[in-house]
């Protein structure tokens, strides 16, 4: 069976008149995809705030959406496969904007039998029947017949970041906080911290071996000329001195450099200078996923191996504490098993509905819990409802519960390397925030987790004394 096919219209077939036109609506994507393809980022036609300001670029840059449009006429059309462009004139009139409704068309005028050339009459329309584009085209016109398979267009997925861009506008211009950095040891620690540094975010004082953080420093071509060094032999010190530098109150935030994640947190974790509060610590990643509209806490992805049920109700109060510092009023939790109905075979779905009665009773507070439910009845309202699930969660979760670090860090890293998202990462329950980044963090996640902490950290001033996120300590 063929699909649609594609013909052209020789120079013989083709007659002084006759015409083909394409009519489209421009889309956001749309405009994404030319900057994309062009390079050409200019604000004003990226952000509606600016095209006000900057009309001419404005017509121009959202006119060459048109000017490709009729580009299709002439080359899918009339005359169609095979044509030659020649030249081409174009005059733009008035703005794109999205949502327009745009009729491309093109009308013979002139033939010359030399060859073979033909000169067309080009206009974009607007639905109300305002004109957008004006001009001519001249064509070499095919002198053989081609008749194939329409190609069908790619399937093009735009992989944008607005939930990490938009955390880092709720951060504003309040100012940096002290962050005591555990062995920045490597380029790439070294790299993450002069980010988070130059973003204006953290004043960092690096802990942990003077020569070997300016070897990192060198290496990575950044300086920290201006940075506090606290010079200690080894990691293990440099975990022990950034906790203490936050004992002090020296430094309101503490961050990961290149050691391993269990040497700092066992300095965090020690009972006697450690940084310890009733909770449980744990650890969430906010994931900015292309295509979905709102961010998605998972937890935990990184601390708690198998937690009890006593450890995910912490989890998850941790977990609702940094919803609601990132403005999220009311969270609503999913949490995660293989099935989403209950089989006392399978303890995550015990514990998911304990959880639930904890929340209907008051014990877990400040958000909407629901589950079990399986990943793709809590992210899919689609999934949800041919499944037949009534669950004011379902489809809307704004925070996944896992059911043990293996889960978890799977569907992080399956998110992050298949699903193109940016995953920023901050370790919670602890008197401070804490920032993971990793050595494949882009720049953009790197700051996004420093914003997180950030965040938190300045919940965390505003809450009443002798309260810490709103809670006692």
């Amino acid at each position: 069976m063929t699909g649609p096919m594609i013909e052209n219209r020789t120079f013989d077939d083709i007659e002084i008149g006759d015409t083909a036109s394409v009519t489209r609506t421009l889309t956001p994507d749309d405009i994404r995809l030319f900057a994309a393809v062009s390079g050409d980022v200019n604000p004003a036609h990226m952000d509606p705030d600016y095209a006000e300001t900057d009309m001419f670029h404005h017509v121009v840059a959202h006119g060459m959406w048109g000017a490709g449009l009729i580009s299709a006429v002439l080359g899918t059309e009339l005359p169609g496969p095979g044509t030659i462009y020649r030249s081409q004139s174009l005059r733009f009139l008035a703005p794109v904007s999205v949502g327009d409704i745009i009729t491309a068309s093109v009308t013979v005028t002139e033939k010359a039998e030399q060859d073979h050339v033909i000169l067309l009459d080009c206009r974009c329309v607007s639905a109300g029947g305002r004109e957008v584009i004006t001009g001519q085209a001249e064509v070499a016109a095919p002198s053989e017949k081609v008749s194939r398979p329409r190609v069908p267009l790619p399937e093009i997925r735009l992989i944008g970041h607005e939930g990490h861009r938009r955390l880092l506008e709720q951060v504003g211009t309040q100012g940096p906080i002290e962050t005591a950095v555990a062995h920045p040891c490597s380029p790439d620690a070294i790299i993450a911290v002069a980010d988070a540094a130059g973003g204006r975010m953290i004043t960092p004082i690096l802990v942990g071996p003077e020569a070997r953080i300016r070897q990192s420093a060198q290496a990575a071509g950044r300086s920290i000329d201006t940075f506090r060094i606290v010079d200690v032999p080894h990691s293990h010190a440099a975990a022990a001195e950034a906790v203490a530098l936050v004992n002090k109150g020296e430094a309101g935030l503490l961050m990961k450099g290149s050691l391993h994640t269990d040497e700092l947190m066992s300095a965090v974790l020690a009972s006697d200078a450690g940084l310890r509060t009733e909770r449980r610590i744990s650890h969430a990643y906010i994931m900015d996923v292309p295509g979905h509209a709102r961010p998605l806490i998972i937890t935990d992805a990184a601390i708690n191996i198998e937690p009890t049920l006593d450890d995910k109700a912490d989890i998850l109060r941790n977990a609702i504490d940094l919803a609601h510092v990132m403005g999220i009023e009311r969270p609503k939790v999913a949490i995660l098993a293989a099935v989403e109905t209950i089989n006392p075979k399978m303890r995550t779905t015990l514990e998911a509905a304990a959880l639930c009665k904890m929340a209907d009773r008051g014990q877990i507070a400040g958000a909407i819990v629901d589950g079990p439910l399986a990943f793709d009845n809590a992210v899919s309202a689609q999934a949800a409802e041919e499944k037949r699930i009534v669950s004011s969660v379902a489809g809307q979760a704004d925070i996944l519960m896992v059911p043990n670090l293996e889960a978890g860090n799977m569907l992080a890293k399956q998110l992050t390397f298949l699903g193109g998202a940016d995953a920023a990462g901050v370790v919670l329950g602890a008197r401070v925030p804490i920032i993971l980044t990793s050595r494949a963090d882009s720049v953009r996640t790197r700051l996004a987790s420093c914003a997180v902490a950030l965040l938190l950290a300045r919940a965390a001033t505003k809450a009443a004394p002798g309260t810490l996120q709103g809670r006692p300590t």
